[in-house]
């Protein structure tokens, strides 16, 4: 499965999470919004003034919109309670735990997959059992030569010509 399915998958799930809870009812944030959801078309009320009709009703929340709303239908008769009160910013937005827990499982066992893949792919690259140590060229017979001269590179300092600067003699005290 491609990671474009992945997401697909997920979201189609936390869409499918999102529109149960809105059918059920209840209030959400989004912001500086709060939303609350009745199972039916009816009228909300906050205290006794009639404030909307319809199946949500929305408002931008501030220190005077919390308190207790209703919402009533008739067929057959009844009334939802909601009481409002929360925390809500321009650059806020509510978090459900089920999603953030799902999130992290998700995460944890596509870690663990493409963690096999790559073992398993990396597997069957390298065969087990020891590698055979590559052999050095055969050498025409007849012609032995003696191991290559040093390179003057390599060559030991010459005790004479060494500098006797500061930083160049080894003082030992005590």
């Amino acid at each position: 499965m491609n990671s474009m399915g992945v997401r697909a998958t997920l979201a189609v799930l936390l869409l499918f999470i999102a529109t149960v809870k809105a059918a059920e009812g209840g209030v959400t944030f989004w912001r500086e919004h709060f939303t609350m959801t009745c199972p039916e078309n009816g009228t909300w009320y906050r205290k006794e003034d009639q404030i909307h009709v319809g199946q949500t009703y929305t408002e931008v929340y501030n220190g005077n919109s919390k308190g207790e709303y209703r919402c009533e239908y008739n067929d057959p008769k009844k009334t939802y309670y909601f009481f409002v009160k929360g925390k809500a910013c321009e650059n806020c937005f509510e978090l459900d735990s089920f999603v953030v827990g799902l999130a992290i499982v998700v995460d944890v066992l596509g870690t663990a997959f493409v963690m096999m893949v790559i073992y398993r792919y990396t597997k069957k690259k390298y065969s087990a059992g020891p590698s055979q140590a590559s052999k050095a060229p055969a050498r025409p017979a007849g012609h032995h030569t003696g191991p290559p001269p040093p390179q003057p590179d390599y060559e030991p300092l010459n005790p004479h010509t060494r500098n006797n600067g500061a930083y160049d003699v080894v003082n030992r005290t005590g």
